[in-house]
């Protein structure tokens, strides 16, 4: 199903769902970090994925991207992105360390992978126990590189599906009390060909 062809009820039976898995995932974070976890209401959209970037604050935003590949019943890519700043703090609040460094040592990288696991796993096993499908997230890959650099290595993982993506995008912030609360965008990228096998489990089929 091209995705220029969705109605307005199969965007809502998306946003519903994805509503539901981020809530999952945000609960996730809450507890890892130890502080609450507000998520903003996705925004289910087509686009071109080349256009991500100026999401992220523009191409030449520094930010570090998680990529994962969605397996099982559905086939997809998640991409889970933390601007700079906010992946530093992430990683000196989970480790309790100074953040200085922390993006290039290898216990920073694998603390960022570890998280974007388990917020990629908590989404899924949500979606995929409302679909009665089961749905897998493989290994996170990792880039730290400018917002366009990193979008340029996911249309490179997605060439074979085309330019074009169903995008569930998420913005959460952690609590307002905090005066630097870690920011995040999270983007499910289904393939056309799960398209409509997802649309039909949650009744948005027709």
């Amino acid at each position: 199903m091209p995705f220029t062809h969705l109605t307005s009820r199969q965007f809502d039976a998306l946003r519903e769902i994805s509503s539901i898995g981020m809530g999952h995932a945000g609960t996730a974070l809450s507890q890892l970090l130890d502080d609450p976890i507000t998520l903003h209401v996705p925004r289910v959209s087509v686009t071109d994925i080349a256009d991500v970037p100026d999401l992220l604050g523009g191409a030449e935003n520094l930010v570090v991207g998680v990529t994962l590949q969605v397996l099982g019943d559905a086939r997809g890519h998640i991409l889970l992105v933390f601007p700079s700043d906010s992946a530093h703090r992430l990683i000196s609040r989970l480790l309790r360390q100074d953040p200085a460094g922390l993006l290039q040592d290898e216990l920073g990288v694998s603390t960022l992978k570890e998280v974007g696991n388990i917020l990629a796993s908590a989404y899924l096993n949500a979606l995929g126990a409302l679909m009665h499908m089961t749905l897998i997230p493989s290994v996170p890959m990792i880039s730290y590189d400018m917002a366009g650099a990193v979008v340029d290595f996911l249309l490179i993982e997605l060439s074979e599906s085309g330019d074009k993506a169903l995008t569930v995008e998420t913005e959460f912030r952690g609590s307002d009390i905090d005066p630097e609360p870690i920011r995040g965008h999270f983007f499910l990228l289904p393939d056309p060909a799960s398209l409509s096998v997802i649309l039909e489990s949650v009744g948005g089929g027709r």
